[in-house]
């Protein structure tokens, strides 16, 4: 079955039904098989490539610039085709699609839809090979089908297509991420998280959205929801679901008895206010080999205002000596870095420090340093660095 995405657009379909070979993929639109003469007058086949400029699920107007991969091509005397000339890019798209090349061919008033900016370019980069070879043509009537279906989203990454980065978000595919605890920090890791193509969004919490919960979580409940008093992971559940697949409710405390569930994950963030919870979980979690991220925040009232410290604590099984340090042992009560105030903007901070941290643990970001725990003071606006690997 075609994408319904190509079905909504006249555009799209337009260039389908007119036999060119196109696919749908990580926001982009590849039109395959373009015949186009090389700089040694030889008949090569490319590929044009272009982010789909969408919004909601109807394409808009597009740029006017377009990749190119393959060779630049070439008049019929192996001259470059400098009506189309911008800029040599050799950047990787995904693991079958480099863009070797940008071209501009810009009309007064631009392309009005992706068909007229597609068309215009096939155009200019076949005309030579026509001129050498009158049955060459783009137009191969062989579809290749969108495989968005097997996306992890519900609609198209628009946003990493554009920045041209889909190859490097192949890091996180095929990742099980649990997330224990939902409430200021935890909601927004979730929701960092959850723009992510990780594989499996696993959510850990046995307490309800309640109406302090809202003004320290992301978004903005209605009246309506609040009264509800449902459980945090039904709740965000069903809000991040409207944007991706598999995330997995579980409503329920993390505890020596079902620590099971979280064996089989490729990475933890903690986020709960007691020592001995945590303790009991990091125990569980390196004994599974599954590294974490424990997360902390500290806010004190002094002479009429506010100081905090936030702290973001990484644990592998390979490191982990500096934990009892970071977080306090199982007898040493609760967490000095955790109180019961609660500001959306320092829960939402505490949550990029961990964040952040696990993409360069990952390998999204580079990780130079690689600390394994990151305090950052607001009053003074000093972020540390510590216990960095050997």
């Amino acid at each position: 079955m075609l994408s319904k995405l190509i079905h909504h657009n006249s555009d799209l379909k337009r260039l389908m039904d007119e036999g060119y070979e196109i696919e749908v993929r990580g926001g982009h639109l590849i039109v395959h098989q373009i015949p186009y003469v090389n700089s040694k007058c030889e008949l090569i086949i490319g590929k044009l490539i272009t982010p789909l400029e969408l919004s909601g699920e109807k394409t808009i107007k597009p740029q006017h610039t377009i990749h190119f991969m393959g060779e630049h091509p070439c008049h019929n005397d192996g001259s470059i085709l400098s009506s189309i000339k911008h800029s040599e890019v050799n950047q990787k798209l995904f693991d079958d699609i480099d863009l070797n090349f940008m071209f501009s061919n810009k009309p007064p008033n631009g392309y009005d839809n992706h068909y007229e900016k597609v068309i215009r370019y096939i155009e200019l980069i076949t005309a030579p090979a026509k001129s050498i070879d009158k049955n060459s043509t783009a137009a191969t009537f062989k579809v290749i089908e969108c495989n968005e279906e097997h996306s992890i989203f519900n609609y198209l990454d628009t946003n990493s297509s554009r920045a041209n980065i889909n190859y490097i978000n192949d890091k996180f595919k095929g990742l099980r991420i649990g997330i224990i605890g939902l409430g200021g920090t935890g909601s927004y890791i979730l929701d960092l998280v959850a723009k992510t193509p990780v594989e499996q969004i696993l959510l850990f919490d046995d307490d309800e959205f309640l109406l302090h919960n809202a003004f320290r979580a992301p978004g903005a409940p209605s009246i309506e929801t609040l009264n509800k008093k449902m459980k945090k992971v039904v709740y965000f559940t069903g809000l991040y679901s409207n944007m991706r697949k598999n995330i997995v409710p579980h409503d329920v405390k993390i505890v020596e008895e079902n620590a099971t569930l979280l064996r089989d994950l490729d990475f933890v963030f903690i986020s709960v206010d007691s020592n001995i919870a945590r303790n009991t979980i990091i125990s569980k979690l390196l004994n599974f080999q599954v590294p974490f991220i424990d997360v902390g925040l500290g806010v004190e009232i002094k002479n009429d205002t506010l100081t905090a410290i936030l702290r973001a604590t990484l644990g592998t099984a390979t490191m982990y000596e500096h934990l009892p340090t970071r977080i306090g042992s199982i007898n040493g009560g609760d967490d000095d870095y955790s109180t019961n105030i609660q500001i959306a903007d320092l829960n939402a901070m505490n949550a990029l420090m961990a964040v952040i941290k696990w993409k360069r643990y990952i390998g999204f970001y580079k990780d130079l340093k690689e600390e394994h725990n990151i305090t950052f003071t607001v009053n003074t606006g000093q972020m540390l660095n510590d216990d960095f690997a050997t």
